[in-house]
């Protein structure tokens, strides 16, 4: 059987096995976890944005009844973070946002946890508070982390300093000799974003026993690798001492990309010996857990009148709160955003996390991106303005195309974009314009472009296959409402292994029985461990065959495995069951295993390009979004008219799953771009502590999503899949902002687009984004702005 056959057989709109459980609520997920025998936890947090902990006092909370175990700062010394490690676990000395868990405390009941939190002693001196980003890049802003020089660098490369936890810098070409040019126009924006919540239906909760030495973390993950080093670095013990299972997951869209709560729990069940748990409610869960972050963009482009951009600076801020956290490797997702779409001359950008004293944010479905491409695209509308140019025009003419350089120099192979752009027109042309539902309303539409890359490094897959002829595929893969572990990886099994994927079992989660993973994010799973099981399937197939081959008295070569059976080529129906050949390899060389592994194939840069990165190459993932809108002129209120999405998906191996995605994706887009707001008051607290504030969309906000879905692009994925659960909502707040741009005449440079916001938008009384604590000078907006150089500059 040939590859493209095997990939053919992958490819269906394969259903979802755990759908009628999660649907009449049968699915247990962590919070469902507990009995009797479990402890309740409960945490002090901190009532101040910045303050000095002058007395913490748990003596009388250790009286209160039920009270099993209190953890403070001692009993968890240890830093942790991504990149640096700036981070405890509990704090102490200071507190550095409003929020901050300070103490930790177990007891019988989660009633008489929380009695016992409200009997602790706590002392806190306020000290100055810095809230937004501008305070803290000012030069007389006090230090957030006077002691950051002490800091453990977990990855060499990047400036920092002061209230900069980590700055990641791409420098290509002479952008100084660009912008000097007297053929040139330079165009100039700012924009800026607010934060995001995520929102998943189930919190953060994480269930921890201590049994034989060792902590069994039941914790509702992305990142299981990632909670058992988290937990055995800040309790000081081997990583091999924590093992991680991870049932369903009740949704992440990031947030659980980190671990926090995990570790309180496991000190406070070493403590007991006793088993705890600790759910978030859902007030912490809006009030303290990762959000997107906010953040302010400065571009300025140096282009020819026939539309070239031979120059480009940006400098872009991202609000980390008060630890470095999963910002510290977002800044290295601004080149691969802000510098894609389109062919650039020389490029020079910097993207820094900043600390405030506000609450740490974290990564959030397409990350940066999404702002990222909502600056960006703007910015392109003005550029098209600037030179007198139609702004799809332009688009065409200057998208990213095959052989195109990136920002740090990689080669991009294949020519996506454009032909997408082609396939937008029919999809338009097919559906036809609402323009004319838009009534008295101000009307508006647009066409934007995006790109976003594959997150992938290692994972590791096992194969076992049972004596019934089923398989089970055991990965350290969760399925957080994503569909791949349900749907992509069974395909990809059964496809390589000729059986049904109804026969394909995969193992949830567990550290100590799976290899090592990245964790569920970025769009990786179908990529990494898809393609880690494929290998794993390999070995399993070439063991079947060879046994099959003296049973059959055919050479390997001409036996295929289909319906369950192996069967000699092109005669259906002869051979035999792959039952039969399981139980005669089990009888010769013992059970039919295999495994597999993936890693980041090396994507190549130039080198002297990138500083400060995480990822200097990547695989690139294109979208295409267009929208039409209408405006209330009196009220500011938008309603979608139409939306549609061509979407790069390398092959779609489920065509309905990957609808599903895009569907989800767009509709958490219009919350971003047009509902979800939060806003920080005086004490450093979100003003939206629930959902009475905090407007998500509703169902009547949502309108079904046209889509089409571009295949043959070049990918790295199994049978050339690439990952599609990401990048649905990339472009949404980029094309809404565009096309009410284009409905109001004004420009648009912030999100979210409340009514509010567009009402004083259309009235002219929303004031003109300057961004004053960015320099004009680029340079000046790095930690090397004296100009020392960097080796090797490219």
């Amino acid at each position: 059987m040939s590859d493209q056959t095997i990939a053919d057989k992958a490819v269906m709109n394969f259903p979802r096995r755990d759908a009628r459980d999660k649907v009449t609520g049968r699915t247990r997920f962590t919070v469902d976890t507990g009995g009797s025998d479990v402890l309740h936890a409960a945490l002090l947090r901190s009532d101040k944005a910045s303050a000095r902990i002058v007395a913490l006092n748990v003596e009388a909370a250790r009286k209160m009844p039920g009270v099993r175990a209190i953890a403070t700062a001692e009993d968890v010394p240890g830093l942790y973070g991504i990149g640096i490690a700036d981070h405890p676990l509990l704090a102490k000395d200071v507190v550095r946002y409003h929020g901050e868990p300070i103490a930790a405390i177990a007891a019988d009941t989660l009633e008489q946890a929380r009695a016992a939190i409200e009997a602790i002693e706590l002392n806190l001196e306020p000290l100055p508070a810095i809230l937004t980003m501008a305070e803290a890049l000012a030069d007389d802003a006090p230090l957030i982390h006077p002691q950051w020089q002490d800091y453990e660098v977990l990855l060499e490369g990047a400036d920092r300093g002061g209230n900069i936890a980590w700055e990641a810098v791409v420098e290509r070409g002479d952008a100084d000799a660009a912008f000097a040019r007297d053929d040139v126009t330079i165009v100039e924006g700012c924009y800026e974003v607010g934060r995001q919540s995520h929102v998943p239906l189930e919190p953060r909760a994480a269930v921890v026993s201590y049994e034989d030495g060792r902590f069994h973390v039941h914790a509702s993950t992305q990142v299981p690798w990632t909670v058992r080093a988290v937990t055995a670095r800040v309790l000081g013990v081997p990583e091999s001492d924590v093992r991680v299972t991870v049932p369903a997951v009740g949704g992440g869209f990031g947030l659980k990309f980190d671990a926090s709560i995990e570790p309180c729990a496991a000190v406070l069940a070493r403590m007991t010996g006793r088993s705890v748990s600790i759910i978030n409610t859902r007030r912490e869960e809006q009030m303290t857990c990762l959000s997107r972050e906010n953040a302010e963009i400065k571009i300025r482009s140096a282009v020819t009148s026939d539309g070239e951009i031979v120059g480009r600076e940006a400098t872009v801020l991202m609000d980390c709160g008060a630890y470095g956290g999963e910002q510290v490797f977002l800044t290295t997702m601004t080149t691969h955003t802000l510098g894609g779409n389109y062919r650039l001359g020389a490029v020079r950008i910097v993207s820094r996390a900043v600390y405030t004293n506000t609450p740490p944010n974290g990564a959030f479905r397409a990350c940066n991106g999404v702002y990222n491409i909502f600056a960006l695209e703007r910015h392109t509308d003005e550029i098209a303005d600037a030179i007198g140019m139609d702004r799809m025009e332009y688009r065409r003419r200057h998208v990213l195309g095959d052989q195109d350089l990136a920002a740090t120099g990689q080669v991009y192979d294949g020519e996506v974009l454009r032909p997408m752009l082609d396939r937008m027109d029919t999809l338009r042309a097919r559906s036809g314009s609402h323009q004319q539902t838009a009534g008295n309303r101000l009307y508006g539409e647009a066409t934007t472009v995006g790109t976003w890359f594959i997150f992938v490094g290692p994972s590791a897959a096992t194969v076992n296959l049972n004596h019934d002829g089923s398989a089970t595929l055991v990965t350290s893969g969760v399925e957080i409402g994503q569909g791949t572990m349900m749907q992509a990886l069974p395909q990809i099994v059964a496809a390589n292994l000729g059986i049904s994927p109804k026969d394909v079992i995969v193992k949830a989660a567990d550290t100590d029985g799976a290899g090592r993973d990245l964790g569920v994010g970025g769009g990786r799973t179908t990529v990494s461990i898809g393609a880690a099981s494929e290998a794993a399937c390999a070995v399993v197939r070439d063991k079947l065959l060879e046994v099959a081959s003296e049973m059959l008295q055919t050479p390997p070569r001409d036996l295929v495995l289909a319906g369950g059976r192996i069967e000699i080529r092109d005669r259906p129906g002869s051979g035999t069951t792959i039952q039969k050949v399981v139980a005669e390899t089990e009888a010769r060389f013992g059970p039919v295993s295999g495994s597999g592994a993936f890693t980041t194939p090396p994507f190549e840069s130039k080198p002297g390009c990138a500083f400060g990165h995480f990822i200097d190459a990547i695989q690139p993932v294109f979208a295409v979004h267009n929208c039409e809108l209408a405006i209330d002129p009196d009220t500011g209120k938008v309603d979608i008219l139409s939306y549609r999405v061509v979407q790069d998906v390398g092959r779609a191996l489920n065509p309905r799953a990957i609808h599903g995605q895009i569907q989800g994706g767009v509709v958490q887009g219009f919350g971003y771009a047009l509902h979800e707001e939060i806003t920080i008051n005086e004490h450093g607290a979100f003003d939206q502590t629930g959902f009475e504030t905090y407007l998500l969309p509703l169902a009547s906000d949502s309108i079904p999503v046209e889509f089409d879905l571009y295949e043959g692009a070049p990918t790295i994925g199994p049978f050339g899949a690439k990952g599609a659960g990401e990048i649905p909502i990339l472009n949404v707040a980029a094309t809404i902002g565009c096309a009410v741009a284009n409905a109001t005449g004004k420009q648009v440079s912030s999100m979210p687009l409340t009514p509010a916001k567009i009402a004083a938008l259309i009235d002219d009384r929303s004031p003109r984004l300057t961004h004053d604590h960015i320099s004009p000078v680029w340079r000046e907006n790095t930690l090397r702005k004296s100009g020392k150089s960097r080796p090797n500059p490219c």
